[in-house]
């Protein structure tokens, strides 16, 4: 069958539908296609439901993100093969931010894994969700065994009063730290919470039943702090706090080191090396890449989006990955993937927008600090 009508069948599948659809369009959300669902982009407006996130607590529906287990034998030693975060160090009831990677370094995705009691808790990118499956399960031992949760949905609790709304439901909640996580009971349902989070904002993400999500988000949303939160809100809170988006800031053509995620390659993973792509990261790593992630502060009132080609002079230098107005701030900001001699905070590039040359300055991010409640050292 010729790949052009392929696609045009693949184009023709229906978006699938979260559990709390109906939810949803009944509370004013105005829903569109995202990662193969049909998902909330705003219920009252992006900037105000960005501010109220920042100022209170916001929900967000995450239910399309593919949440996955793994089990059998050592699944920690084998997931290694395919991230560089040391995974057999994670001790239980803790989270990791890693990467999945291919043979070249390029990142197939990025994700969170979970060390619980019994298995190996991950959630990974909704629109990658089934390659990610389909990778794992070609490159994995078969004595690792893959399940998708497909009966739990996902919320995002976010926001300065969010662990105060959370606590007057399940008051426990209180105990846990930044990347930390446990399992809770509300009314008789057993839910899985992680403190963390893709807005740079203290909060939780909330595992539960598709059963009993409606019921859970009902209560939450009855507290005077939260309110549902749709997708453009949560892009533009991502980009303030610098987060990299998949598919825009990173994909299979980008290394960790040029989307700046050094971070991610554990200690022990940049001794012993061993996961895929390993050759041409730590290359980078020790040596530096060609190309990286930067902030870009954007002069003016005009953003700057993906696909703009960023300039030093009448040198084409790199591209914008994620660009847009930033509500907590009250300009544009954007990332972009420049070349690294012109990667230094403070250096004075242009971005072409449909032929105007807009000037943008290289800055540290994120742009609005992170407030996530980290564990005190001792």
């Amino acid at each position: 069958m010729p790949t052009d009508h392929i696609a045009e069948l693949l184009e023709r599948i229906p978006d699938k539908l979260l559990p709390l659809d109906r939810w949803h369009r009944a509370h004013g959300g105005r829903m569109v296609s995202f990662a193969g669902y049909q998902m909330p982009v705003q219920y009252e407006g992006v900037m105000a439901e960005h501010l109220w996130t920042r100022e209170h607590a916001g929900l967000f529906d995450v239910s399309h993100m593919g949440q996955t287990v793994l089990t059998g034998e050592t699944p920690d030693r084998a997931l290694e093969a395919v991230v560089p975060g040391d995974i057999q160090a994670l001790k239980e009831n803790r989270l990791r931010y890693t990467l999945l990677l291919n043979e070249t370094g390029g990142i197939l995705d990025d994700l969170m894994v979970t060390r619980r009691a019994r298995d190996l808790y991950l959630v990974v990118n909704g629109a990658t969700k089934y390659d990610d499956l389909a990778y794992l399960r070609e490159t994995l031992p078969d004595e690792v065994v893959i399940t998708l949760l497909d009966e739990r949905a996902l919320f995002a609790l976010q926001g300065p009063k969010a662990a105060a709304a959370l606590a007057s439901l399940i008051p426990e909640v209180t105990d846990l730290y930044f990347m930390q996580a446990g399992a809770f009971v509300f009314e008789g349902t057993q839910l899985w919470i992680s403190r963390s989070g893709y807005t740079g904002e203290d909060g939780f993400e909330i595992s539960v039943d598709v059963d009993h999500a409606e019921a859970l988000v009902d209560r939450l949303c009855a507290h005077e702090s939260v309110k549902p939160i749709g997708l453009g809100a949560r892009d533009s809170l991502r980009l303030e706090a610098g987060l990299p988006l998949y598919g825009h800031d990173m994909n299979d053509e980008v290394t960790p080191v040029e989307a700046d995620l050094g971070f991610a390659i554990s200690k022990r993973r940049r001794i012993e090396g061993g996961f895929a792509g390993a050759d041409r990261v730590l290359g980078e790593l020790n040596g530096g890449a060609a190309r990286k992630r930067v902030g870009l502060m954007v002069e003016g009132r005009q953003p700057v989006r993906e696909g703009a080609e960023i300039f030093a002079g009448d040198i084409p230098v790199g591209i914008v990955t994620s660009g847009g107005f930033a509500p907590s701030l009250g300009v544009p900001v954007a990332m972009g993937l420049v070349a690294s001699r012109h990667a230094a905070n403070g250096t004075q590039l242009h971005a072409d927008v449909r032929g105007k040359r807009i000037a943008v300055t290289v800055a540290a991010m994120p742009f609005v600090s992170h407030r996530y409640r980290r564990a005190s050292v001792t």
